[in-house]
């Protein structure tokens, strides 16, 4: 599958280069090998080469602190030298290729045989045709000019398998297309920091170009690859792409690089860029993987990519490198190529898709029964012709009759395939795939952008929703409402004056120096709206503080700028707090801090008095302030922070590294209440959540109190209920034995009642949507959602059964692990996607419900037709045009129902629930009565009733009879008449209720009944049909209607009263293992079974991973192209994390599932560690 693009884009870098290379200090090549080099190795080439980072700038003609100067020719210059940003993603497939796959399908593949063979004996005319003693099985002779027309119908099967295949394929492309389109959307939204002629601005990544000066800071997925210039605290996580899951520490003198696809997990700071795109590190291996053969022995002419020769260990490293390139599939890449994969990816997540997992058992079923029917019927044709001929009438076998005996037999065959067609709903996989395709579009316009397809049918089965508490349930502006400062609780913002000088200073300078300097407060963009907060929402809070105070921040962060600062320890989960550290006129240093109240004040030995002097802050004086300033404004629903600082001599240096002695005895500035109110639409949403049999649980950072306020006003808790609030140590203390091992029946003891838990580190959020999701304490397993927007929340996005990550708030590495980005950081866009989710898994029913009707009756007529009268009064192109009309277009007008609000009312269906319900089984059974009836009413006595010529008997060419057109006829109203019907599963009455909010569904209806009548009336010999009187027409028309009436009948009937009724489709708790088919007749497992079907599982996906290392090693060896791991990998990246290190292949050790990906054992991936990681 070579793909040219990239080679394409290489060999032009290559040609430009020579061109332009010396205009700038560095050629491309020089910095790709830079870029492969790490740690100390690095370090050293930089300072041989090039001198410092600051010298690399200069070559590229950039500065570190004004950037580029963004002139169009200067950018567009970078592009043509180094190349753009962005790789270019697979060549999707070609309609042609669809076709193809389209036509792989069995039963298709059998019909072109039949058709094939009946053409081929049509014209074949043997001598003994004329020999009347041959075939008189059934009487009448035939004209010439019928015997001329035998061909029409294996001509008419194959062009009906045309249109089956035209439409699965035009659907596949359309599809494919959708999914590219919704791809480049979330490529375009992806944005970066980046200084540009001394201005911070926000640019597309595709815009990055080399010697760009970036910034990065906590939480980003690093676009291209860089060197760190100037920064505090930079922590990455590279696990993406060397497989380690230690963060490595970034610093200018020892480890300055830093690689495209890999994420900030801590700290903030600048880089230049050194590479992009093609020849990023991420690039590299896309390259290496995407491009396959031609492409390598390119390469192979042009020499080396490197200059000369790599050393082995860099190339060993390189190879690491490459086994986790598809780990981490940035959001830049096709994600997962194309549709195709995306099938098989979907197959591989986590489980098999509830849906996916029923209809797959769903189908199987059907195709089962239609194939022993099938066989049947075939086998009592050819039986009875046999005995009939040979048996009854004793007439010897002919030499010159064989033919006509073959073609005999081939009808035969072909009726028996035309059972099996009709059989199996070939609309299933359309059906879903249109309302998902469908869903998935109209959701963008709710402000919900689907990952990945089948999260938005889990949605609709969700049971219970994990929610962050800010941004998603709050506004997320955060504003100063309350503040305690030398000794005074202020109930509102203090006057400037009221507040002691010295303490003032001290305030504005803490909050202006101790917070990223990329957050601002700028000027409201319209008349009378709010000032616009940018960067970090809780420090925007505090500098409005200091706007409120009547003072400025800005001159104070413009004589101390960012480069000056000290040292900096930035915010983390751990440490919840960030402390800066400024170097005085003096040479002595001062810290200021800022965090969480209680941990903060925990450390302060010290309060500034009303005076503005520092005097003792004992214990007992902080418990008596928690009592009495920080518990009432948490009550309040207020999130508190306090600042504090504290002044070290200038010598001897305190030792910055030993953090738990520096960040000690602090001096106590203020404490704050900052205010985030709660979203006006939340409470209405949480209740119809509630109303939808949805549980929603508050997971958040904030202290108890506040999240408890918070979690009233929303409406999570309701006073007087009987609930838990829990801090993260007290979960911790009760879900963990004595070992401190997290045990299930602790966490059984605790979630069902837990609404709101407060303090709570990545860690636990994860604990907890585990312990949830792996509960068998109720008889439903729970389906869980989580929303997040930070770095933290990956590890529980990815969970999740469906992780939503915010859009706007959200950072890259939470929207790489969910899998809807809500556009919008809104919780009520989560109801919308129930509500969407409900519907999917609705509208698949009611197709399911008409489908089945349509079968059952088909295949009935089919078969005791053909045993009775050897023929089927359904002939097989009416039977295609059947299968194809009413499934494809069934599918169309069914799934594309819109959503109403009563979707809310009703509880969530949950795994075990059949996907063909009782009520449902009444009306599929029910409507199949009334049809068989009338057909069979018209087969044998319709002839009398209509004063026509019989159908039945009728010999091998003869001309369509008009007693079988109306019965085809009567057939297609019926079922015309039983799609409305269909449009409600739940045995509602009025069938009609909504019908013109759906204006595809009355389309096809018309559509579908005019095409009927230009096939019965011009139809023909292809159809089989002959043309019809009105008043024959109005009979047909009126026994479809009264398809409407018998509906109304059928919902009389109580379902509870028929207990025969069986479901089919149920997911038992086996068939959520997708790794292996477990034998059928388990029904019970016990807990000690599924814990150990658990283990097997992971096992499996530990050993799926494995192969996936191993074949992408050896290709890296052999560098030879393979599709095949890509495919396998993209469909693992979607799996959750759960099995951290597979240490042996006899054991899986399951280590907190927050380390990163697999981590290989060198035994298992064959060859050594890549050295030269620090």
């Amino acid at each position: 599958m070579g793909d040219l693009t990239n080679s394409d884009f290489y060999s032009k870098n290559q040609r430009n280069e020579s061109s332009h290379g010396g205009e700038l200090g560095c050629t491309m090549e020089e910095l790709r090998s830079l870029m492969e080099l790490r740690g100390t190795e690095a370090v050293v080439k930089i300072k041989e080469t090039y001198g410092d980072t600051e010298a690399i700038c200069r070559r590229l003609k950039t500065s570190p602190t004004e950037g580029l100067p963004g002139t169009a020719p200067d950018l567009e210059k970078r592009k043509q030298i180094f190349g753009q940003n962005f790789i270019p993603p697979k060549k999707p497939k070609t309609f042609l290729q669809l076709v193809w796959e389209a036509l792989q399908d069995v039963t298709l593949i059998i019909l072109e045989i039949a058709a094939i063979i009946s053409l081929g004996l049509s014209f074949y005319h043997p001598p003994g045709e004329s020999n009347e003693g041959c075939a008189t099985a059934q009487g009448g002779a035939e004209d010439e000019g019928e015997a001329e027309a035998g061909w029409i119908e294996g001509a008419a099967i194959l062009l009906s398998v045309i249109c089956v295949v035209l439409v699965t394929a035009f659907n596949d492309w359309s599809k494919e297309k959708q999914f590219r389109g919704l791809q480049s959307r979330i490529e375009q939204e992806q944005k970066f920091t980046v200084v540009r002629a001394g201005q911070v601005v926000q640019i597309p990544v595709a815009e990055i170009v080399v010697g760009d000066i970036a910034q990065i800071k906590y939480g980003d997925l690093l676009p291209a690859d860089g060197l760190f210039i100037q920064g505090n605290d930079l922590k990455i996580d590279e696990s993406s792409l060397t497989g380690e899951s230690d963060q490595v520490r970034k610093s200018v003198d020892k480890d300055p690089m830093l690689l495209s696809g890999t994420h900030v997990m801590e700290g903030s700071g600048r880089m230049v860029v050194t590479a992009v795109g093609v020849n990023s590190q991420t690039g590299i291996i896309f390259t290496l993987l995407g491009a396959g053969g031609e492409e390598e022995e390119k390469k192979d002419k042009k020499g080396k990519m490197q200059d000369g020769n790599v050393d082995s260990n860099q190339s060993k490293a390189k190879q690491q490198d490459g086994a986790a390139a598809m780990e981490m599939q940035p959001l830049k890449s096709a994600e997962g190529g194309d549709a195709d994969d995306k099938k098989k990816a979907n197959m591989h997540k986590k489980e098999k898709s509830v849906l996916q997992g029923k209809l797959t058992k769903l189908a199987v079923q059907i195709g089962k029964a239609g194939l022993v029917m099938s066989a049947i019927t075939v086998i009592i044709l050819v039986l009875y012709f046999t005995v009939d001929t040979f048996v009854v009438n004793k007439k010897p076998w002919l030499a010159e009759c064989t033919p006509v005996y073959v073609q005999y037999f081939v009808k035969f065959f072909i009726i028996g395939v035309t059972v099996l067609v009709v059989a199996v709903p070939e609309g299933l996989p359309l059906a879903v795939t249109i309302s998902l395709a469908y869903s998935v579009k109209k959701m963008m316009k709710d402000n919900n952008l689907v990952r990945h397809l089948d999260a938005c049918e889990t949605m609709g089965n969700a049971t219970a929703i994990c929610s962050d508490k800010t941004g998603t349930l709050t506004t997320n502006r955060m504003t100063v409402v309350q503040a305690y400062v030398g000794d005074v609780h202020y109930k509102e913002i203090p006057e400037p004056s009221s507040i002691n000088a010295k303490t003032l200073e001290l305030l504005v300078n803490a909050i202006a120096i101790n917070s990223a300097y990329t957050t601002k407060i700028l000027p409201p963009e319209k008349e009378g709206a709010l000032p616009r907060q940018v960067g970090n929402k809780t420090e925007c809070g505090l500098l409005g503080f200091v706007l409120d105070l009547k003072q400025d921040y800005e001159p104070v962060r413009n004589q101390m700028p960012e480069e000056k600062l000290y040292k900096v320890y930035t915010f983390n989960s751990v440490r919840k707090s960030m402390s800066t550290i400024v170097k005085m006129p003096d040479d002595s240093f001062r810290m200021y801090s800022k965090g969480a109240s209680e941990i903060v004040l925990k450390k302060c030995c010290k309060i500034l008095s009303g005076a503005g002097e520092p005097r003792v802050f004992r214990p007992r004086d902080r418990d008596e302030m928690v009592k009495k300033v920080i518990e009432p404004m948490a009550c309040d629903g207020l999130r508190t922070i306090c600042v504090a600082y504290r002044d070290f001599p200038s010598s001897p240096e305190p030792d910055w590294d030993n953090e738990s002695d520096i960040l000690s005895e602090l001096t106590c500035i203020c404490v704050v209440g900052i205010e985030d109110p709660v979203r006006p639409e939340v409470p209405e949403a949480i209740r119809k959540c509630q109303r939808a049999g949805i549980t929603v649980r508050m997971v958040t950072g904030d202290n108890i109190n506040t999240a408890r306020a918070i979690a009233i006003k929303c409406g999570i808790i309701h006073p007087g209920e009987d609930f838990l609030c829990l801090e993260g140590k007290e979960f911790n203390r009760r879900i963990r034995n004595e070992k401190g091992e997290v045990e299930q029946e602790r966490i059984d003891k605790i979630w069902p009642k837990l609404r709101v838990l407060a303090r709570s580190s990545p860690t636990d959020k994860h604990t907890l949507v585990k312990g949830i999701i792996d509960s068998t304490h109720t008889e439903q397993r729970q389906v869980v959602a989580v929303t997040g927007d930070g770095t933290n929340d990956g590890p529980a996005l990815k969970k999740a059964d469906v992780g939503f990550a915010m859009g706007i708030a959200g950072t890259d590495v939470a929207k790489e692990a969910s899998d809807i980005i809500l556009t919008d950081d809104n919780f009520s866009s989560i109801v919308k996607a129930v509500m969407w989710g409900r519907n999917v898994y609705d509208s698949i029913s009611k197709f399911l419900q008409f489908q089945l009707t349509v079968n059952v009756v088909a295949v009935i007529v089919a078969f005791t037709g053909a045993c009775i009268t050897q023929d089927s009064p359904l002939k097989a192109v009416q039977m295609l045009w059947v299968n194809l009309i009413m499934d494809t277009f069934a599918s169309l007008a069914l799934a594309t129902e819109p959503p109403t609000e009563t979707l809310l009312l009703r509880k969530p269906y949950g795994r075990n629930k059949p996907l063909i319900s009782r009520t449902m089984m009444k009306n599929i059974l029910g409507h199949a009565v009334y049809q068989l009836t009338l057909i069979f009413t018209l087969l044998f006595v319709g002839e009398k009733m209509f004063q026509i010529d019989s159908g039945r008997n009728a010999p091998l060419h003869s001309p369509p009879s008009e007693h079988y057109t109306i019965i085809f006829n009567t057939f297609v109203m019926m079922q015309l008449f039983n799609e409305i019907n269909a449009r409600k599963i739940h045995g509602e009455r009025n069938v009609f209720d909504g019908i013109f909010r759906n204006p595809i569904f009355c389309t096809i209806v018309l559509g579908t009944f005019a095409i009927q009548i230009v096939i019965v009336q011009f139809g023909g010999k292809p159809f089989s049909c002959s043309p019809l009187q009105l008043d024959q027409w109005m009979w047909c028309i009126f026994i479809g209607l009264g398809e409407l009436v018998w509906g109304q009948v059928i919902a009389t009937i109580p379902t509870s009263r028929l207990t025969f009724l069986k479901e089919a489709g149920r997911l038992t708790q086996k068939e959520e293992t997708p790794e292996e088919e477990l034998n059928e007749d388990v029904e019970e497992i016990d807990h000690a079974e599924r814990e150990l079907r658990r283990g097997q599982i992971l096992w499996f996906r530990g050993l799926n991973r494995i192969q996936t290392q191993i074949e992408v090693v050896n290709t890296f060896k052999s560098g030879a192209s393979f599709q095949g791991a890509l495919r396998r990998q993209s469909s693992v990246t979607s799996q959750s994390q759960d099995v951290a290190n597979l240490s042996s292949p006899s054991r899986v050790s399951l280590s907190n599932a927050l380390s990163s990906p697999t981590s290989l054992p060198p035994a298992a991936a064959g060859h050594p560690r890549g050295e030269g990681v620090p």
